[in-house]
């Protein structure tokens, strides 16, 4: 791991967004610049947003760590990623689930998809599974997730989304007035939300991909 990688992440250890021991070893070992188009690697340790192509991007770091936080996957656990993109919050997901634990990651950009999965392949991975389709629908076959990370702001938080939730697991998802969501549901009918605002997300899409799942 490079030096100023290394840096950026004691920065974010220091002030508070990478709190989890378990959460700041997983940023060790699956290094953004994995996750990176050509050419761009060298900028993995800036701490912004980057663009991935298709008008989309890779995630600030001091983000990922924040949602990493208040989604809190433990091992063992069968996480949903929607709008997966580069693939490295996938990846990070699936570090921190471990072998028992299952991460299924949709993209709905066909490009995107393909530059993910070329990416989460340079690891050992056996507890990820990569699709192309619209995430806001969820994958209902593989329903209840204990956890569902949304890497895109929603207009509103998708029904079947919240459907495909277990009880006591968590979602974490940016919405287009600039701020981040943490539902919980409680029970089969109750769902308590926080909001963190200040918290700037391309939108989420959410029309069927030509030629659905791959």
């Amino acid at each position: 791991m490079d030096r100023e990688y290394q840096a950026m992440l004691e920065l974010l250890s220091e002030e508070g967004y990478l709190k989890n021991p378990r959460h700041l070893e997983a940023f060790q070992k699956i290094r953004r610049a994995d996750f990176m188009p050509e050419g761009l690697e060298r900028e993995a340790a800036v701490n912004a947003p980057l663009p991935i192509g298709e008008n989309q991007t890779i995630s600030q770091p001091l983000t990922v760590a924040f949602m990493l936080e208040l989604l809190d996957p433990q091992p063992g656990q069968k996480v949903l990623d929607v709008g997966s993109g580069s693939g490295w919050t996938a990846a990070l997901l699936a570090q921190l689930v471990g072998a028992k634990g299952h991460v299924y990651a949709v993209e709905l950009i066909a490009s995107l998809h393909a530059f993910g999965q070329r990416n989460v392949a340079k690891y050992p991975f056996r507890n990820i599974t990569m699709l192309c389709g619209d995430g806001t629908q969820g994958l209902p076959e593989h329903a209840p997730y204990d956890r569902i990370q949304v890497a895109a702001a929603a207009r509103e938080i998708p029904k079947p989304l919240l459907d495909q939730l277990a009880v006591g697991g968590r979602m974490i998802i940016p919405t287009q007035k600039d701020d981040l969501r943490l539902v919980v549901r409680e029970s089969e009918k109750k769902y308590t939300t926080k909001i963190f605002s200040g918290f700037l997300f391309v939108p989420l899409i959410e029309k069927p991909a030509a030629g659905g799942k791959q």
